[in-house]
């Protein structure tokens, strides 16, 4: 079952009153449970696209569809409402807030959605224990290495039981080691809880262990290659809430 449609999907954006193509008529469709990443350059497209697919832009034409939803026919509140309660981001530069500690960073998702408070809490500190930060749950970002901010970023895209992430090039701020240890961890979500990753990204490794690769080049899927298959879970697996 689809849970991302793209159909025909055209971004391009106002530059000193030129008009410069980034997404030319991308036609994409990603299935639950995918472990999946769009490859390519600076400047292909790739985070356009992933940022199209979050609401977070506007296509210029064509359509994003997600889990059934049209998000042109979203209202500001009900496209954030999906933000919130069905998609997780991982962003590059992991976006943390510096004034909070990893466990509050985490159940901060949980508050929006008016989480009681001892009720996030503990879900807040078992992701992170999940994620392999038990220890670091009261420190604040700056006390924390890349490899860690990034763990409680990603702790903090899943611990609303997503049924997307989107992760924006999660890789490039990380030593390989570390990397190599975040797209397993991401893997092995994948696999327990069905969640569909998507990632962009330029970096090899993560290529590597994607189970299906896109490439992108000028705004264009030039290949879209299943390296490997599995069986998702049923969505009946999946919490319901």
């Amino acid at each position: 079952m689809a849970i991302i449609e793209l159909n025909n999907l055209i971004k391009h954006y106002d530059v000193n009153g030129l008009s410069v193509p980034a997404v030319r008529g991308v036609n994409l469709s990603i299935g639950e449970g995918e472990f999946a990443a769009i490859a390519g350059p600076s400047g292909s497209g790739k985070t356009t696209i992933l940022n199209l697919i979050g609401g977070l832009d506007k296509p210029s034409e064509g359509q994003v569809i997600v889990e059934g939803n049209n998000l042109a026919h979203l209202s500001q509140k009900e496209l954030s409402d999906l933000r919130l309660r069905k998609i997780g981001f991982v962003f590059q530069a992991y976006n943390l807030i510096p004034v909070l500690t990893a466990l509050e960073n985490v159940e901060y998702v949980l508050l929006l959605q008016g989480i009681r408070r001892e009720d996030r809490k503990t879900r807040a500190a078992s992701i992170l224990r999940e994620v392999g930060l038990e220890a670091e749950i009261n420190r604040f970002p700056r006390e924390l290495s890349g490899g860690q901010q990034q763990r409680v970023a990603v702790a903090r895209a899943i611990v609303s039981e997503p049924t997307i992430v989107l992760a924006d090039e999660p890789t490039a701020n990380l030593d390989q080691k570390t990397g190599e240890s975040l797209i397993e961890l991401m893997h092995h979500l994948n696999r327990t809880k069905n969640i569909t990753f998507l990632f962009s990204t330029h970096d090899p490794m993560v290529m590597d262990r994607a189970e299906r690769l896109m490439h992108i080049i000028d705004g264009q899927i030039i290949s879209d290659v299943r390296k490997h298959t599995k069986t998702p879970k049923p969505a009946s697996s999946r919490k319901k809430r």
